[in-house]
């Protein structure tokens, strides 16, 4: 198996470990895991067939039967704090006699959390789990019973055979200039960092700390299972901290003396570049079933797909909760499979006419009557063809996936939220024609009349063309990731002060006339109901979104070569964005290796500081990301299915002979941003502890 085989299949292989343990027992999963077992190791069916006798939420309410003596329980944390509390709380509840724990993080981390060598082991032996297997038997009610507590890296989801996401880290983000002001309070004044740039794994609060450390194991983990010997390089602060943490963890220290397979490890910041990410690209169709479609109940990636259209039941609020939906991950079938690995990377044309193939396809197999369509696929075309399969439960089991990803695609197509979706991809193109030639309170300026116009935007489904306060939010954070490459940016303070002040009043009149609260909504503010939010809080809260807005304007001054993800339109030419992705791998795969200052080497020891130095006096070649025959790229805070496609074509124009893998925290759509940036602990992310 090459190592990129490797990559695909590493997140089933690590679940065939606890698939081993589950043999009449009953198993409780925490989400993260939940959603790496949905993608990756076979869902719940693949428990069942080993021999679970159930499977429950990872909660202090559930418990087992008198019957159950035994439990195996999966979590992607530290067997610590809240976690403890709740592996106890079921075990009291039950008669456990046998009980296993797996655990995503590794017994060095256990050891010592705010070390940054992660703690040893005392003779080979893991202490720190023994002690739990001690916690285990006390809470059971007998030491002499059965209790076993493992590291297993549970972390990623394998979304394609060359992306895989990490579920536990999806709030995992980097750092803007408005979290210094934390940072810096305990620091002395005259040791104060003075951007993001400069700040120091030792100066985060330990909580953020652990979450790197695990972040990073997890990667340790994955490139020792493809017997890897890597380079690490870094792209923004947040990545060089994490990169260092990699180079000098002692796991993969001694991995790399002895793997064969040599490549190179690309960590890149998601906010060096957030104005790809809240694009509303008109040429993806992932991008939008994510988007439209409700989110699966305790998943980070996947959606509920409506399966009423299989069935002969009314559409009506009684059926609601009655079927259990679809989802876009579909492990059973090949040709499910590789039609989701089409949706997620081609254009939306070609992956839309994709699905009515293979709708055509499984019909014609199934002697279903089915009557070819040419021309522009609709949704009531996909739907029809769906259709056909009602009431043949044997062609519904046969093609079960691609009838979910084909009702997927026909719900979202005929979604009323894609009129706003088109009118937020108007707006940006506006913006950024106007970009080269206007100062930025003259950018805020054109969406006052958009704001003051969305009055009727109110509730969870505004009206068609209007946009609601979130969508508004979404524009402002492309407006603000493009700030630094407006005209005139050392402009009048006061101004840029005076118009934001415009701005905000106007968002926060509308804050106001809300009659329901989105979930972001609801975090921005603190209040649960409209009825509770006062036009003072609402302004309050509308002012610390706009401090961590403006640190985006500074995202990329450290740079000194990639500063830019805007070309201005020259003689007729439109002003286009620059993905700064794009503009990464035109770097790693120039063939005249020119040396990109902002794509650091992360040192691994003692002879790479002795190769650095001696380069000052004597010709040494320093590494260089094209390198190996394998790159992976670590996306730091997200990866949007727009970039799966770009990194394609680049890699296919260049010819290159590598092969670049992506790993990243989550799959990306526009409305995460807000989310990530405006409700986000970013320095205290939730380690369950």
């Amino acid at each position: 198996m090459s190592p990129a085989d490797g990559f695909g299949s590493f997140p089933g292989l690590v679940w065939e470990k606890v698939l081993l343990k589950v043999k009449k027992a009953l198993v409780f999963l925490d989400e993260p895991s939940t959603e790496s077992l949905h993608w990756s190791g076979g869902g719940a069916s693949a428990l069942f067939e080993a021999g679970a006798r159930n499977v429950k939420r990872f909660s202090s309410f559930e418990a087992g039967a008198d019957d159950e003596p035994k439990a195996v329980f999966v979590v992607s944390t530290l067997l610590k704090g809240r976690t403890a509390d709740v592996i106890k709380d079921i075990i009291s509840l039950s008669r456990f006699q046998y009980c296993v724990v797996f655990t995503a993080v590794p017994h060095s981390l256990h050891v010592n959390s705010g070390s940054s060598s992660g703690g040893v082991e005392h003779e080979g032996r893991n202490i720190a789990f023994e002690r739990f297997e001690e916690k285990l038997c006390e809470w059971m009610g007998d030491m002499n019973y059965t209790a076993e507590v493992a590291y297993v890296p549970l972390t990623f989801a394998r979304i394609s055979p060359q992306l895989l996401l990490a579920p536990a880290f999806a709030d995992l983000f980097p750092l803007v200039e408005s979290d210094l002001q934390s940072v810096n309070e305990k620091r002395p004044e005259k040791r104060r960092f003075r951007c993001v740039a400069d700040v120091e794994t030792a100066a985060l609060p330990v909580e953020l700390q652990l979450k790197m450390r695990a972040f990073v194991s997890a990667l340790d983990a994955l490139l020792d299972s493809l017997n890897a010997r890597e380079e690490s390089f870094a792209v923004g602060p947040m990545s060089r901290l994490l990169a260092a943490e990699l180079a000098n963890h002692p796991q993969a220290k001694n991995r790399r003396k002895n793997a064969l397979n040599k490549g190179s490890v690309v960590f890149i910041d998601r906010t060096l570049d957030l104005t790809g990410a809240v694009a509303h690209h008109g040429d993806n169709l992932v991008e939008k079933i994510l988007s439209v479609l409700p989110p699966l109940p305790g998943q980070v990636t996947d959606v509920q797909v409506d399966m009423w259209e299989l069935t002969h039941l009314q559409k009506t609020s009684e059926v609601n909760g009655v079927l259990a939906p679809g989802c876009l991950a579909q492990n059973q079938s090949t040709m499910a499979r590789l039609l989701w690995e089409t949706m997620l990377v081609a254009k939306q044309k070609e992956a839309v006419m994709e699905v009515r193939r293979q709708l055509v396809e499984a019909a014609s197999k199934e002697n279903l009557p089915i009557k070819m369509s040419l021309g522009r696929v609709t949704a009531d075309q996909l739907s029809s063809y769906v259709q056909l399969f009602r009431g043949h439960w044997g062609a519904v089991e046969n093609h079960s996936g691609v009838l979910q990803l084909g009702l997927a695609t026909a719900q979202t197509l005929r979604h009323s939220a894609l009129t706003r979706w088109d009118a937020c991809l108007g707006f940006e193109r506006l913006l950024l024609q106007a970009l080269g030639d206007s100062a930025l309170p003259d950018i805020l300026k054109q969406l006052l009349p958009l704001i003051k116009s969305s009055g009727s935007a109110v509730g969870e489904d505004p009206a068609s063309g209007d946009l609601s306060v979130d969508e508004l939010l979404v524009l402002l954070v492309y407006v603000y990731s493009l700030a630094q490459e407006t005209k005139n940016r050392s402009q009048d303070e006061e101004q840029v002060e005076k118009v934001e002040g415009e701005v905000i009043g106007a968002l926060t009149l509308l804050l106001t006339k809300q009659t329901t609260l989105s979930p972001l909504l609801q975090d921005i503010t603190g209040v649960p109901s409209p009825e509770e939010l006062t036009m003072e809080r609402a302004h309050t809260a509308l002012e610390h979104v706009f401090e961590t807005l403006r640190g985006l304007s500074h995202a990329r001054d450290h740079l000194k070569q990639l500063r830019s993800v805007y070309s201005a339109g020259v003689g007729g030419h439109q002003a286009t964005y620059r993905p700064f992705l794009k503009q990464v791998l035109e770097e790693i795969f120039n063939p005249s290796r020119p040396e990109c200052p902002d794509i650091e080497h992360t040192s691994g020891g003692l002879t790479d500081l002795l190769k650095t130095g001696f380069s000052m006096f004597m010709k040494v070649n320093r590494p260089h990301p094209s390198d190996h025959p394998l790159l992976f790229l670590v996306l730091v805070g997200g990866v949007t299915p727009s970039e799966l496609r770009l990194i394609r074509e680049v890699v296919s124009s260049h010819k290159t002979g590598t092969q670049v893998l992506v790993i990243s925290t989550r799959l990306l759509k526009p409305a995460n941003i807000p989310q990530l940036l405006f409700n986000t602990n970013r320095l205290s992310p939730d380690i369950g502890v």
